[in-house]
Order: structure tokens, then sequence, then C-alpha cells
């Protein structure tokens, strides 16, 4: 979930995928192949499989992404979540709950021959199993693509990726790589492009938006520790509640009105917040992180990946070469641009 309700605060700027060529971007993994699970389904819902059952939709959203962005000449490292913290429980209960839910509304459709709620409300049912993941950072691997395992949380260790100047920015639907410290934070790297609305025969255009920390902070006068309590207020993935009747710009008004969250609790009566706000906000300013990273970018394994993909999970060969070819030409052909403006710079 993360802390998506501060965007009501601010927007991110659209850019073209274009402006991102020859940049190095750190991908929160988790984020990313959960959106695979929820859009890449079939007619009914269901995940996508191979003949044995094991499920292939993250792969193929993987694939096929992966590759685009490769072959526009970006580069990509997948950062992968570590052990949750305990402040994390309620908020992974929660998640199970809405997935039990959803799966229970997913068979009672199915039961109707809805087909068309039976897709939406599938979406909310995805499950990242082990062996998805080892699934997932075997064939990163074999795309020449890096994989960082966080100790904990895998858009801090995004973040702190960005500040080193390892790389550009941090590629998540989420918001929290902000808090985290991110100077800049990506979204719908992997969501772009036209969508059809839910039950409409109406669609959208999404945008990649690129949002500067800086910028937002400046735009509404207060720093990052701020931006943190204001974010506890509302609720993050540590306090899924936050405080209740307390929206984005209520919190934004006690946070500017006050200027931290112990002043606000001391003069707002009204505020409870039972959560251990000074263990949340030490989460955002002092993560667990790993500090030596050396990120070493590959070329692609053509026939490493056919191999996976086609033999061992029965993706369509040609499909999959030619996809696998188009993405290590644009990789070769950026890797000697940033030569030639090496050399001439």
């Amino acid at each position: 979930m993360g802390v998506k309700k501060i965007s009501d605060l601010f927007q991110g700027t659209p850019i073209d995928l274009d402006q991102l060529r020859q940049k190095k971007l750190a991908v929160d993994a988790y984020n990313i192949i959960y959106q695979f699970l929820a859009s890449i389904r079939g007619y009914d819902g269901g995940l996508l499989t191979d003949s044995e059952g094991v499920v292939t939709s993250h792969l193929s959203g993987l694939l096929y992404r992966n590759a685009r962005l490769i072959e526009k000449g970006i580069q990509l490292v997948y950062v992968f979540d570590g052990k949750p913290s305990q402040l994390k429980r309620e908020e992974i209960r929660r998640r199970a709950a809405v997935k039990q839910k959803a799966r229970e509304e997913l068979e009672e459709a199915l039961e109707r021959g809805d087909m068309e709620r039976a897709r939406t409300v599938a979406q909310r049912t995805s499950k990242l199993t082990k062996p998805m993941v080892e699934d997932s950072k075997k064939l990163l691997s074999l795309m020449g693509i890096p994989v960082v395992e966080s100790p904990q949380e895998g858009e801090s260790q995004a973040a702190y990726l960005v500040r080193k100047n390892k790389v550009y920015a941090v590629a998540s639907q989420d918001y929290d790589s902000l808090l985290f410290d991110s100077p800049i934070l990506i979204r719908n790297l992997t969501l772009s492009g036209r969508r059809k609305l839910p039950r409409s025969n109406r669609f959208t255009t999404i945008n990649v938006e690129l949002y500067n920390q800086r910028d937002l902070l400046q735009a509404l006068e207060i720093t990052r520790e701020q931006l943190i309590d204001l974010s506890i207020l509302i609720g993050t993935d540590f306090n899924p509640d936050g405080v209740k009747g307390v929206g984005p710009k209520t919190a934004y008004k006690y946070i500017k009105q006050h200027g931290n969250l112990e002043t606000v609790l001391e003069n707002e009566t009204k505020i409870e917040l039972d959560d251990d706000y000074e263990a949340i906000r030490d989460i955002f300013l002092n993560p667990p992180l790993v500090e030596d990273v050396n990120l070493k970018f590959k070329s692609i394994d053509v026939e490493g990946t056919v191999e996976f993909l086609c033999e061992e999970r029965g993706f369509a060969k040609e499909r999959v070469i030619n996809t696998l070819q188009r993405a290590k030409k644009g990789q070769e052909t950026a890797l000697k641009q940033k030569s030639l403006d090496a050399f001439f710079g």
C-alpha cells in the first residue's frame, strides 16, 4: 500500500520514456511483480500458468516490460525486500484479509458466470510465493539485470542507491521512497500506455511520472522529517490506520501549524495515535541498509533465457527470441552511445 494518500498534496511531472534513455533505475521488485500478477491474467481472472500449473504471469511481465525498457536504453536494477519490520505485521494481516475476501468474491463471480467481475476481483487476490520470487530472480539475472537484496524495505535500499549516485531514480508505484530520502521517484514505469477502464468501453492514458523530492518539499514548504510525520498521521505500511478522520490536507495543516508530530499531539486534544510513532519515524530515517553494493550490468543471455522460459516454462520460442534480440540491440546501441558521449565529453 505505502503512503499513496499523500499524492493528494502534489503531482508528478509527466515524462516520455526517451527521457530515461541511458539512465539507471532501481526498481522496487515486489511492487512491480505484484503489478504483473494483478494485471496479467486470463479471461476468467486466473493467472497464466505453464502445462504443469506453475504460475508464469510475473515472468511474462518481467520479460516483455523489461525488454521494452532495455530496448529504450534504460538500465534496470531490481531491489527485493528482506525480512519485514515487526511494525508491519498489522499491514500484512490487513492485506491477507483483503485477499481472502477477494477470493470469496471471485468464487461467487465465477459461479454467476460474471467474467468481467471475476477479472476485476482476481487482481486483489495476488500472492507472491517463494518459488515465484526465485523464478523472477533467475529471469532477471539471465536478462543481465542486477538483483539487490535489501535487509528490510526494498524502497529504502533503492533510495540509498539513488543518494549514492549508483542509479538515477527509484521506480515504484508507492511514494515511500520519497520518505526514505530518494531524490527522484519514477511512477508508472511498467504501466504506461493506454488502458481500458473497468466496466466501461472508455480508455485512459497512463503516463510515466517523475517526482523530484526537493521540489515537492519546497512547494509544500516542509522538511522531509515533516513529510514523514504527516504520513504517519494519515497512515503508512507501519500504521495503516493512521489517525481516524485525518486525511492528507488536515494532516498537512497540522504539521504546518505545529511543526512536528509531538507538538500536534500536545495541542490537538482530539488527535489520538496509539502507534509507536517514534519507531515508525526511525524506520524511515534510519532503515537497515546494505552499504557496499556493486552493480554489475551484463549482456542479455538469449540462449539461457530461451531455455528457461521456453523449455521449462512453456513460452512461445519465436516471440521470446524476437523480444530478446530487439532488447539486446537496444542495449548494445545504448552502450555504444554512452562510450561516444564519454569520449567526446
